[in-house]
C-alpha cells in the first residue's frame, strides 16, 4: 500500500475522523475571529484602503472554506502511519502554521499593526509553503489541498503590505 496516498493505519470511522478535523480546524482558526473583532470598526474602518480591498463580508467565507480545506488535508496526513517521521514533520508544520495564522490575526487586528502583520504573514506564508512541501511527503492530495490556503494568504500579504504602505 501506498502511504503517500492513502494511509497505512485502518481508520474504522473515516467519516467520523474527517468531520472531527474539519471541525477542529474550523474551531481553531476561528479563534482567531477574537483579535479581528478587536480591530474592526473605528480603528479598520479609518485605514485607507488600496483599491483592490475585498468588502468585508468575502473574508469569513472565505477562511471557512480554506479552514475545511485544510481540515482534509489535516485528516489525510492524520490517517498516515504517525510513527513515520515524515508524517510527523508534516504535523508540526502544519501545528507551526496554523500558530502562525492565529497571530497574523492578534498582530493585524489585536494589536492595531498593519507592520506587526506584515512580519507575521511573511513568516506564515513561509511556513505554509513548509507544510505544503511536508504534506507533498505524505500524501499529494493534502499538499494539493493547501494550494488554495496559500494563493490567499498570498493575496492577504499584498493586501496587508499596501495598507501598511497606504498607512
Amino acid at each position: 500500500m501506498d502511504t503517500r496516498q492513502l494511509g497505512t493505519l485502518p481508520d474504522r470511522r473515516p467519516r467520523t475522523s474527517l468531520l472531527a478535523s474539519v471541525l477542529a480546524c474550523e474551531l481553531v482558526g476561528a479563534s482567531g475571529s477574537v483579535f479581528t473583532v478587536m480591530g474592526l470598526g473605528a480603528w479598520y474602518d479609518g485605514l485607507a484602503k488600496p483599491p483592490f480591498n475585498p468588502p468585508s463580508w468575502v473574508f469569513g467565507p472565505v477562511w471557512t472554506a480554506l479552514f475545511a480545506l485544510m481540515g482534509v488535508a489535516l485528516w489525510l496526513v492524520w490517517r498516515a502511519d504517525a510513527t513515520e517521521r515524515p508524517v510527523r514533520i508534516a504535523l508540526l508544520a502544519f501545528a507551526g502554521q496554523f500558530v502562525l495564522n492565529v497571530a497574523w490575526s492578534a498582530a493585524f487586528f489585536g494589536a492595531r499593526s498593519p507592520a506587526l502583520g506584515l512580519v507575521v504573514i511573511v513568516a506564515l506564508w513561509l511556513a505554509i509553503v513548509g507544510t505544503i512541501v511536508a504534506f507533498d511527503r505524505v500524501d499529494r492530495r493534502a499538499a494539493l489541498l493547501l494550494v488554495p490556503y496559500l494563493a490567499w494568504v498570498s493575496f492577504a500579504a499584498v493586501l496587508n503590505a499596501s495598507l501598511w504602505w497606504l498607512n
